[in-house]
């Protein structure tokens, strides 16, 4: 494959099509997302430009694919983002004009259930970003955290490398969008402990691929944006986190093992593993059932690794996934791992 191209960034002033290619949920909380297009306004200077299906539970994936061509063909709006994830992405993809978008490439930011719509664009030919979201990220309660901040603006933009910087404290517990008591106060927090290395400690440099855990496991099973050709990762970065749903050790190991058995996992020279989501709602662990759940995720990794890539260098705990801070990764765009110094620089 040919280098993946970076769209041109937008600048302060400029509008920003507002998405819901998987859920409609700002129109069930629209605490978090309001919140977030008054700091896309206010904070990052740009002008939200909301679509049909935006707001709209239990939009038709023909209408969430309108929106994504609409968005994408309108000269006026510079860059798009996600409102939130979902779990009902993968059903839009067939639908999208991969001829309209690529004639039209923007910049994209979005995680979680966006990863379809991520790998999408890797297999268009068009650099995206991992991260940032209205709801989560830009509708955090409280004050958007600092590395956060400057992350999602660096890649908003600017061009050039970014430096990612392990967080000191971060945010796993998640309190009720609909109690308006929640937007009154700043999250709870736990101290981070950095970054740790497993496997082979070099320096590896490539354009990076991958996203969230599970769904990437249901693009594999539907064979959707999956290279034939595995060799077209070859050298690349692996970028995995897992979400709010929490999945069991045993699954994270088995969508591993999946992988490696397709002749996959072992493509890729270093793994960016993002920090374990260890609490939900639904789901409220202690403090040492949290820790065991992350330990356990770590353990059921290494054993995938060292049964299907033992050549492969690993770097956890990196906050790019549903935790907060979240640092924002280019998708198909350049990072650099240096085990040894523990630095991680990324191409915005």
């Amino acid at each position: 494959m040919q280098p993946l191209a970076y769209p041109a960034k937008p600048r302060p002033g400029d509008r920003i099509a507002v998405l819901s290619p998987s859920s409609g949920l700002p129109g069930l909380f629209p605490l978090p997302y309001e919140l977030g297009l008054t700091r896309l306004e206010k904070d990052f200077g740009l002008v939200p430009v909301e679509y049909p299906a935006t707001r709209r539970m239990g939009s038709t994936p023909r209408e969430r694919a309108d929106d994504i061509h609409a968005a994408f063909a309108d000269p006026t709006v510079k860059a798009v983002i996600a409102s939130i994830g979902g779990d009902d992405e993968i059903t839009v993809l067939p639908l999208l004009d991969r001829e309209l978008i690529r004639a039209c490439p923007k910049p994209f930011f979005g995680y979680s259930d966006n990863t379809n719509l991520l790998a999408y664009l890797w297999n268009t030919g068009i650099v995206s970003f991992h991260g940032g979201s209205v709801m989560c990220e830009l509708g955090l309660p409280g004050a958007m955290d600092p590395l956060t901040e400057a992350s999602l603006r660096a890649a908003l933009f600017t061009s050039g490398p970014f430096e990612l910087t392990p967080a000191a404290r971060f945010r796993d517990i998640d309190r009720d969008w609909a109690d308006p008591a929640t937007f009154l106060a700043e999250p709870e927090t736990r101290p981070g402990a950095g970054w740790t290395v497993h496997g082979p400690e070099r320096v590896v440099e490539g354009r990076t691929w991958g996203g969230n855990l599970e769904t990437l496991s249901g693009l594999l099973t539907a064979d959707r944006e999956i290279r034939g050709d595995l060799a077209a990762y070859d050298g690349c970065v692996l970028l995995l986190e897992t979400s709010e749903e929490l999945p069991s050790a045993g699954e994270v190991f088995r969508i591993l093992r999946d992988m490696g058995g397709r002749g996959l996992l072992g493509r890729f020279p270093a793994l960016l593993m993002g920090r374990a989501k260890t609490w939900s709602l639904g789901r409220r662990n202690s403090p040492e059932e949290s820790a065991a759940y992350a330990r356990d995720q770590r353990a059921a990794v290494v054993r995938a690794l060292e049964t299907y890539a033992p050549g492969t260098m690993a770097v956890f705990d990196v906050d790019f996934g549903h935790t907060d801070p979240q640092l924002v990764i280019p998708y198909g765009g350049t990072a650099r791992v240096d085990g040894p110094a523990r630095r991680i620089t990324v191409t915005y």
